[in-house]
């Protein structure tokens, strides 16, 4: 199945908790994920972020907001338990605790500083949004990704306009910001050599006994086997091993498929989309105009019976 949102792990958490005990994070994390009959994949998937399982995370959302209302509790660092009000509230046996369902109580409604809901509100059923069934954390992800899409996608629209020249230095740096330079490495924008083209070649060491060429190409449309040919018999003609072509659009299965089966040489084919990624990794063509550092508290810090 899906990983549930955060909203849907809330009554089965209540649930495990009914028994009173005190338990960590992690083992009530592990018991949700037994709940949900989670694959290990499913276990495993992490945030856009790379740094917490997508599911942990929900799980510990999922606490917050129901300790906020006041139906769970921190009786020790580190462990959570259900609480009298808790307790109530399985009595009633609710179809579903959600956002919806929290606001009636007011430490909630303090917490996510809105006023409860109104009768009409409270009793209309309506499903939370898509906001509402998110962490915040996803939320920034998404936000993230979003921004990051644009901002690659303005990148592309400015590589495609600058002059031909202008984007042949801009590969060459950005190959050079990569590393592939080396300590002592030299950059140079040749223009073209032979009938295939080097728009630029890097020397990775000062006697330029390793070499890197590479070819840019502002296109709209896709770049095709006989490009990649002219390219592969250009490195021949200054004994180079190693080549990258770059474009601003994309390349044609048959010029995939070509670059695979060469042999005495390793060519690496990067399309737009690759292309502005690297530049906004590496920083090239964009500058940071906001930082943030995001922090929230360690379960396994507080976890006694591990210390």
């Amino acid at each position: 199945m899906a990983i549930p949102d955060f909203q849907s792990v809330m009554l089965p958490l209540v649930k495990i908790l009914g028994d009173g005990q005190e338990r960590t994070m992690r083992e009530v994390t592990h018991l949700l994920a037994e709940f949900f009959h989670l694959t290990d994949q499913e276990r495993e998937e992490l945030l856009p972020s790379g740094q917490q399982s997508l599911f942990s995370n929900r799980v510990g959302w999922a606490k917050s907001h129901l300790k906020a209302a006041g139906l769970l509790e921190n009786p020790l660092r580190g462990r959570v338990r259900i609480s009298d009000l808790g307790r109530q509230v399985l009595a009633e046996k609710p179809p579903a605790i959600n956002v919806k369902f929290l606001k009636r109580f007011p430490a909630y409604c303090d917490f996510i500083g809105k006023s409860a809901p109104t009768h009409d509100e409270a009793v209309s059923g309506e499903a939370a949004p898509v906001e509402e069934r998110r962490t915040p954390l996803e939320l920034i992800d998404a936000a993230y990704k979003s921004l990051r899409q644009a901002t690659a996608e303005d990148l592309l629209s400015m590589l495609k306009a600058c002059s031909p020249p202008f984007f042949e230095s801009v590969v060459v740096r950005l190959l050079m910001a990569m590393g592939y330079g080396g300590v002592a490495g030299q950059r140079t924008v040749t223009g073209k050599l032979g009938d295939g083209g080097i728009d630029g070649v890097i020397k990775q060491d000062k006697l330029g006994l390793d070499v890197v060429c590479i070819q840019a190409k502002r296109w709209d449309g896709p770049v095709g086997r006989p490009i990649i040919q002219g390219f592969a018999w250009s490195m021949d003609y200054i004994r180079a091993r190693k080549g990258v072509i770059l474009s601003t659009s994309t390349f044609t299965k048959d010029a995939v498929d070509f670059v695979e089966r060469i042999e005495g040489k390793k060519v690496v084919l990067i399309n737009g989309d690759q292309l502005a990624d690297l530049m906004i990794d590496h920083g090239l063509g964009v500058t940071t105009t906001k930082t943030y550092e995001i922090r929230e508290v360690s379960n396994d810090f507080f976890d006694e019976s591990e210390g």
